[in-house]
């Protein structure tokens, strides 16, 4: 299983950090993705690192503005989220990699 929370409205160029508890299964030997769904761009890969941690992959429209980052022992990964734009509004889901699981999402709201 796996919850997020952390959403919620922000300003453009606020910042938000969104975190997501797993539960249920061996968590370090999962990669961790953040996907989100826009009322703009449909379904879209936002972000992922490996399962040590060590390796992390941005979608064009976050690199530099976001940070994914994950702690095994907390079973958790987290998605800073900096500078935000209008755009950037949308469900928010972390999953596994493979989508095996995959969160009940959280609303990020980005406007003035």
């Amino acid at each position: 299983q796996l919850v997020e929370s952390g959403g919620g409205w922000v300003q453009p160029g606020g910042s938000l950090r969104l975190s997501c508890t797993a539960s249920g299964f061996t968590f370090s030997n999962f990669d961790m993705s953040w996907v989100r769904h826009t009322s703009g761009q449909g379904p879209e890969w936002v972000s992922a690192i490996n399962g040590g941690g060590t390796d992390t992959y941005y979608a064009p429209s976050v690199q530099g503005r976001f940070t994914i980052s994950r702690d095994n022992a907390k079973k958790m990964v987290y998605l800073q989220m900096n500078n935000l734009k209008p755009d950037d509004t949308g469900v928010y889901y972390c999953s596994t990699d493979d989508f095996t699981y995959l969160g009940q999402g959280t609303q990020v709201t980005v406007s003035s």
